[in-house]
């Protein structure tokens, strides 16, 4: 049997800003599946990005999907802003969350799909027991906080864990993989478990942005 398709979900953290318009205008041509959306506060990660305003008029133009990590403290201060904002999933970071099964039931009470990131020095076994409370898993294969970094090899590793604890209690979350996402480990990552590939500056700097996803997306064929 033909194995189900990967999903790809540029970040547009690495979106040329003077032209985003045009950058979720390429995306909804494309086979991309989502719009990530990265949001960073400069508190949990040293940098910050865009925020409410921002999502909000990338959802107006968007045909897909919106996909927001927040890279934040106390995210459930601002979960009934972003869905506002058009987020269709949020993810939270379980580092962030103190009370992360309370977090996982507001994002889903809100009506959106409920994502779990995990930086890469967390061990996956912090999801033992809401694995099956979520929608996704985000493991993050680089430090959070800045686009264009080296891939951390151990990742493979680690999404074959979530894979095994996903099948071992039932669970449906997907298995989306976040940081130094390429042709060269695209392949390697689905086989290990993943079910959605995040890439920025690979697609956004690419010669051809839309081929890129296009390649990407056939990586496992």
């Amino acid at each position: 049997m033909e194995k189900q398709q990967v999903l790809i979900a540029p970040s547009l953290l690495a979106a040329n800003f003077l032209e985003l318009g045009k950058e979720v205008e390429m995306v909804n041509r494309s086979e991309a599946d989502w719009f990530h959306l990265d949001v960073m506060d400069g508190r949990f990660v040293p940098n910050i990005s865009y925020g409410l305003p921002v999502i909000a008029q990338i959802k107006k133009a968007a045909r897909k999907p919106c996909d927001v990590h927040l890279m934040i403290e106390e995210p459930e201060k601002y979960a009934d802003a972003f869905q506002k904002a058009g987020a269709d999933i949020l993810t939270v970071h379980a580092e962030a969350c103190i009370h992360l099964h309370r977090n996982i039931q507001q994002i889903k009470g809100l009506g959106m799909k409920a994502g779990v990131a995990l930086n890469p020095h967390t061990p996956v076994n912090v999801l033992e027991n809401i694995i099956g409370d979520i929608d996704v898993v985000l493991v993050m294969s680089v430090n959070p906080g800045f686009g264009g970094q080296a891939f951390i090899p151990q990742t493979y590793h680690k999404i074959a864990q979530v894979r095994d604890m996903i099948q071992q209690q039932g669970a449906h979350a997907l298995i989306e993989v976040d940081g130094g996402v390429t042709l060269d480990n695209a392949a390697a990552l689905i086989k290990a478990g993943a079910d959605v590939l995040v890439a920025g500056s690979f697609v956004f700097s690419a010669a051809n942005p839309e081929n890129t996803i296009h390649l990407l997306k056939e990586a496992n064929r």
